[in-house]
């Protein structure tokens, strides 16, 4: 299936997806601190993190920020190929498949961190730029949703 992009939908995406990507390795870890405490259970997929119970400590964690950083760059490396549908697919589709098979991640999760990726674009950027960034979050959760059908999750 092709993703159904136009030029300027993809411009103004990846203008509201750099602001927030200049800082990638915090804000990614502020993405996913919000998640493992808004959404405790979120914790138990990382066996390493289950003894952090403060935000404060969870942003000090190496592997946390090592974490937010590679969703950071996964998404990214997503938001370069949104006029490339099998370049795109070529990304979500082994990640989908790796969190469905082998971490056994409940596919709720990314809609989860796509949408606290959209609260953090509006609180540090505006409603438009969430507006700008709300189609692609819909379509990595969308395709990624796909993937686990197709793996029988």
């Amino acid at each position: 299936s092709s993703i159904m992009f136009s030029e300027a939908e993809v411009q103004s995406a990846r203008g509201a997806w750099e602001k927030i990507y200049v800082d990638a390795e915090d804000n990614g870890t502020t993405v996913l601190v919000r998640m493992f405490t808004e959404h405790p259970d979120t914790k138990s997929y990382f066996t390493h993190f289950s003894g952090m119970d403060s935000a404060e400590e969870m942003k000090q964690s190496d592997q946390i920020r090592g974490h937010g950083k590679r969703v950071f760059t996964a998404i990214n490396d997503m938001v370069q190929h949104l006029d490339n549908s099998e370049a795109f697919l070529g990304i979500v589709n082994p990640l989908g498949k790796k969190h469905a098979t082998q971490l056994k991640i409940d596919p709720k999760n990314f809609r989860i961190i796509c949408d606290i990726i959209l609260q953090l674009m509006e609180e540090k950027f505006g409603g438009d730029c969430k507006a700008s960034f709300e189609k692609v979050t819909n379509e990595i959760c969308t395709h990624l949703n796909n993937v686990y059908k197709e793996v029988g999750w």
